[in-house]
This record gives structure tokens, C-alpha cells and sequence, in this order.
């Protein structure tokens, strides 16, 4: 019964249908093949039992998911050529695994022990792997008995985790009514089979010429099965699957099936360790990386507020594995010069940064060809050099009228370039349009006031996604604080003037920064409840009492809490993650109108992080305002 509540209530059953249809128009197989991702967490919920058994028995589970779909397809009528529950060969997809070290395995470590049939998580290295090769995954076989039932009744075998060819496919199988001996049947499913070699990342340590050890690693073997041409040799990824036992007398083979794969990239010891430290609280990881950011440039605990949003920029712009461009654009309201300097080295850390100059070409020029061709040359500005990276803009105080025009119509994302037929040799005009995919970073200065926004109109800020005021909350103090941390780095160059346990490099932001853009993360049903409760609520108060209307473009809402959600290297968003978003774009859409929710200046960071005793604060003051948002959209 739980098994058919989550199906629904996830979509499963609805996918179920849809794939139904597609077998009906092929021909008659000995096994249909149904792929249903599970979400642990969202099981658990809904069934505690389940939820155990999915974790720490999937055969199990897998046996409970391929009765509901094969009563399911027989109730429903779905395919009319399914007699038996053998027929439907059910893979449960997992979304991820609970964060704790019974389902992790760490290849540097790696007991090849006994262990319970339980998904585990790994990352790793490849470094060698096969051709594809085909496996039988499902075969039927009839009763050499003619007056056997079976001579028209199918045995079907399936494969299962830890077993090899000949378990599914063989001549010696008996009948389990009569004790005849079976004949296979001559359709049955075949499917692709890789095997692939993981090692550990710290491996390549031996070939970037450290000094040698006595430490050695092993690899262990990944069976790809319906994953095939999922992996590259020399590339990173976190794999989910199930250890298993493959027996091949005399020998027994310890490996892996792959259930899921994803692209990875390595993150620093120093994080690894923070994020072990910070396991307690779901505010933590993020804050400390946002407090500790920028050292270079910034002294501890100023404009933390802009540091994060900087950071969740960098993390959420990216191109995904369908070409499609997800970006963050940041608008800051400052008087501070040291602004541009924090934004200019966090360029650094973007999969491309460029910084454009206000008197040099933004999106595209033109020129006659030179080489003969009688046409024109289209050269590209700063945006599209910027392509899956970021356009940092510097501050738009010092840009015309036209130029900002420009830019407030990048909010189609689409840039357009006219040709003159005439000037160019052409019998017609023409207009081409090219692709915007970059994030746009700009800064205004406060004291050119031109309402709230400075030098920038309301309409342009509209365009940005996230707008951050940078408020002087501490006056001398954080002057005298500045000139302090610029006269030790001047006099005492490379030396750490922090604790030493928040000490992180440039690298180890690099590598961070690399490692979230590659998490697929999705949506829970309560962040998701409270991101649209907000915006609904949001928008009906704006509306009936301010005559404001809020544009989808002007918050966004779900990319910022994706974006906090794979900085703090999750792959589920959270309601904390949605809580985190609310109070950014709250703050955003109240330097323009009247606040809907009656928060702190600086909500993300009301107080200092100097010691545990601030970040204890922070977790009280945020669990706080998650309440008063929750009353906020109840009420």
C-alpha cells in the first residue's frame, strides 16, 4: 500500500503509463524493463518500513515495487501482452543516499569484507574500462513436457545484482513442476554490459612526482548495465550502487552494480572537513565559506551578505548536460570601492570571467571582411566572450543612457545584430541573433542617489536577479578594520592572520566552486510548499496594498535555493535552502517597495561569526525567521 502511495504521489505511476505505451507498440518481449527513481528520504517519510527496507534490502524492495506495477499494468490494462509478475523487471533509480558512513565507501580505505547487500556511494577516478558487450537481461524458458502446464507456461529469469550470465541462461534448468528439463525460448531481451575501473583521486598523488609511500590503492569494478557510455576514462564521478559477490568457481569477484552515475569533481581536505564539522546545523557549511571568502582582498566577517551571493552566482551559472543555461545576475547598491575589487577576484573562480571596460564593446561590432569576401564581420563583445562563465560589469554609474538601455533588454537573453545590406554589399538587411549565456555582476554607487537604486533606474534593476545592498553597519570600525588587514598583507605577505582551522585557498575555492556546479540537485515538496507559498503571498500583499506587481524575472527564488542547496554540496533542496532564498530576495525586492515581511537589515547574517557562540546565534536568529515565514504565508 505505500509503495503505491509514493509511486502516485511522486509520478511514478504516471511515468509507468507512458513507458507502457511505448512498449505497445513494439514487439512481444520475455521481460519489460520499468525504471523508477526513488527518493530515500521522501520514502521514509511516507513509511518508515519501506523506507528501511529500500536502504538496507532493495532486492526486497525491488520484489514489493515489481508486484504494485504488475498489478498496476493488469488493473489498468496497460499492456495486454504481460501475463506473469516475472515479466516485469523493475530497477529502482536512487536519488541520492542519507549522508552517513554506512552508505558511503571510501575507495582509499575499502574493506572487502561481508557486508550487507545495501546501496552504497563512492567517488572516484576512472581509469580503465571495456567495450560494450551484450548480457542477456531477461530470458523465458517452456517445459520439454508436453503434458506439463509449463510446456505453454514461461519460467522467466531475470538478472539480478551479483550474478553472472550463466545464472540467467543455461541448458541444465529444471522444471519446478514436473523436474523436466527446460528449453529456452528463442526471444528474450538483450542489453549493452561495460565494466569500468574506479580508483581513488588521491592515486594520481604517486604521479604528480610527491614523495612515495608505502600507501597503495586498489581499484574496484563498476558493472554498467543499462548505464552504458555513461563514464570516460580520466574523468571523476559519484557513482551509487550495490557491492556484490560474483561467483566464478573457484573464484569470488568483489564488485560493483552501478545504479546511478554523475559527473564529480574532487573537493579540498579542508572543506571535507568543515562539512563533517558543520553535519549538525544545515546553515553552517555555507556560512563559514561566505565568511571566509575573499581574505585576499576583504578582512574576516565584512560584507558577508555579498560574499555568499557571489558565491551562489558562481555556483548556479553554468551550461547542463542539455545545453540549457542556468545564470544569477547580481546588482550591488554600494559606496564602498573595495566592492569591485572582492567581485573582481571572485571573477576568478568563474568557468570563464570577463571584465568589461564602460568604453569598450559590450555585445557585438561590426567590420568590412578583409580578406575578399565583401561582407561583414561580426566581432564579439565582452557578453558573448563571457559565454558560460561571467560579464562582470564594474560600476554602471559611469555608463550612458544607451548602454544601460542595452542591458536592461538582456533580459530576453537574446542579443541581436543588425547588418546593413547596402554598407555591406548585401541585396537586403539583415538580423542575426546570438544566444546570451553569461551572469551579469554590477555595482551602483549609493551616493549618486537616483532613488533607491543610485545612479541606476528602478526598471534596470529589475533586470538583475538578486540585488544586495552593501550597508556600512560598523562605520570606523570597519575602516580601522580594512586598513588593518591591508597593512599585515603588505607587511607580512602570505601569512595567515585567521584561526587556522578557517583557513582556505584560493584553490580550495576553485575546486568547491567546481564540484557544486556539477551536483544535480531537485526539489523537496516542503521547499518547494515554501518558495511558492512565498511568492504567492508576496505577490497578493504587493499587489493589494502596494498596486506593486512582481515579475517571475525579478526573484529567483528556486535558483537561489538550488544554488545554497549544491554550495552546501547537497543534492536535495531543503527547506533551510528555500528559507536562505526568501530572506535574499526580500531583501532584493525591498530596496525598490515596502517590505512584506517584517525582517533584520541583514537577515542572512545578523550577527558576527567570529566563534561557535555567533554561529550558534545565526542558527537561532534563521530558525526564527523560518517560523515567521511559514506564519507569513499561513496567515
Amino acid at each position: 500500500e505505500s509503495v503505491l502511495v509514493y509511486l502516485d504521489r511522486s509520478g511514478g505511476l504516471k511515468k509507468l503509463c507512458e513507458n507502457c505505451k511505448h512498449f505497445n507498440t513494439q514487439q512481444t518481449e520475455a521481460v519489460y524493463r520499468f525504471c523508477i527513481g526513488v527518493n530515500p528520504a521522501d520514502v521514509l517519510e511516507l513509511d518508515p518500513v519501506l523506507g528501511d527496507c529500500v536502504l538496507h534490502d532493495p532486492l526486497k524492495a525491488t520484489a514489493l515495487f515489481q508486484s504494485v506495477c504488475f498489478l498496476a499494468i493488469k488493473t489498468l490494462s496497460l499492456i495486454e501482452k504481460i501475463h506473469m509478475e516475472s515479466q516485469v523487471n523493475v530497477i529502482l533509480k536512487f536519488t541520492h543516499l542519507p549522508p552517513f558512513p554506512e552508505y558511503t565507501l571510501d575507495l582509499s580505505s575499502f574493506p572487502r569484507l561481508c557486508r550487507p547487500l545495501r546501496p552504497v556511494s563512492m567517488e572516484g577516478l576512472v581509469i580503465s574500462m571495456t567495450r560494450v558487450t551484450k548480457y542477456t537481461q531477461g530470458a523465458r524458458f517452456l517445459c520439454t513436457d508436453d503434458d506439463c502446464p509449463c510446456s505453454t507456461f514461461h519460467h522467466i529469469r531475470v538478472h539480478a545484482p551479483g550474478a553472472t550470465e550463466s545464472a540467467t541462461v543455461r541448458n541444465d534448468f529444471s522444471c519446478m513442476m514436473c523436474s523436466s528439463q527446460l528449453k529456452e525460448d528463442v526471444k528474450f531481451r538483450v542489453l549493452g554490459k561495460q565494466l569500468v575501473e574506479l580508483i581513488h583521486v588521491k592515486a594520481l598523488d604517486v604521479l604528480r612526482g610527491h614523495e612515495q609511500s608505502s600507501m597503495r590503492y586498489q581499484s574496484v569494478t563498476l558493472f554498467l548495465r543499462e548505464l552504458c557510455n555513461s563514464m570516460r576514462i580520466g574523468r571523476y564521478y559519484r557513482v551509487l550502487g550495490i557491492p556484490a559477490h560474483v561467483h566464478q568457481w573457484p573464484n569470488i569477484t568483489w564488485s560493483v552494480e552501478a545504479n546511478s552515475v554523475q559527473p564529480w569533481e574532487p573537493v579540498s581536505a579542508r572543506f571535507q572537513e568543515l562539512l563533517k564539522g558543520t553535519a549538525s546545523s544545515p546553515w553552517r557549511f555555507s556560512a563559514i565559506v561566505a565568511h571566509c571568502f575573499g581574505l585576499d582582498v576583504a578582512p574576516l566577517g565584512l560584507y558577508d551578505t555579498l560574499k555568499l551571493s557571489l558565491l551562489l552566482s558562481l555556483v548556479q551559472t553554468r551550461i547542463d548536460e542539455k545545453d540549457t543555461f542556468h545564470n544569477l545576475d547580481l546588482l550591488v547598491v554600494t559606496t564602498d570601492t573595495l566592492i569591485l575589487d572582492l567581485m573582481t577576484y571572485s571573477l576568478s573562480l568563474a568557468y570563464r570571467g570577463i571584465r568589461h571596460q564602460a568604453t569598450g564593446e559590450m555585445f557585438a561590432c561590426l567590420s568590412r571582411d578583409e580578406h575578399g569576401a565583401g561582407t561583414a564581420n561580426i566581432h564579439a563583445g565582452s557578453v558573448l566572450l563571457a559565454t558560460g562563465g561571467v560579464c562582470l560589469l564594474g560600476d554602471l554609474s559611469y555608463y550612458r543612457k544607451d548602454k544601460l538601455d542595452s542591458i536592461k533588454s538582456m533580459e530576453t537573453r537574446t542579443l541581436s545584430v543588425f547588418i546593413p545590406g547596402k554598407k555591406y554589399g548585401e541585396d537586403a538587411d539583415q538580423q542575426l541573433s546570438f544566444p546570451v549565456q553569461c551572469s551579469f555582476w554590477a555595482a551602483t554607487d549609493s551616493s549618486r542617489r537616483s532613488g533607491e537604486m543610485g545612479a541606476v533606474p528602478a526598471q534596470l534593476a529589475d533586470a538583475f536577479g538578486l540585488v544586495i545592498e552593501c550597508r556600512d553597519r560598523v562605520g570606523e570600525q570597519a575602516l580601522l578594520a580594512q586598513t588593518v588587514h591591508t597593512l599585515q598583507h603588505a607587511v607580512q605577505s602570505g601569512k595567515p592572520h585567521d584561526p587556522p582551522c578557517w583557513e582556505f585557498s584560493t584553490e580550495d575555492y576553485h575546486e568547491l566552486v567546481a564540484h557544486a556546479q556539477g551536483l544535480q540537485v531537485e526539489l523537496s515538496p516542503a521547499a518547494e510548499k515554501i518558495i511558492h507559498g512565498y511568492y504567492m503571498a508576496s505577490r497578493r500583499v504587493r499587489s493589494q496594498g502596494q498596486g506593486v506587481n512582481m515579475s517571475v524575472a525579478s526573484i529567483k527564488l528556486i535558483s537561489l535555493a538550488e544554488a545554497h542547496c549544491k554550495l552546501c554540496l547537497r543534492t536535495q533542496v531543503l527547506e533551510q535552502d528555500a528559507v536562505i532564498a526568501v530572506l535574499l530576495c526580500e531583501s532584493s525586492v525591498s530596496l525598490k517597495h515596502a517590505s512584506a515581511l517584517i525582517i533584520p537589515p541583514d537577515p542572512v547574517f545578523p550577527c558576527d561569526l567570529g566563534d561557535v557562540d555567533g554561529l550558534c546565534k545565526r542558527d537561532a536568529a534563521l530558525d526564527e525567521l523560518h517560523q515567521l515565514i511559514l506564519r507569513f504565508i499561513y496567515t
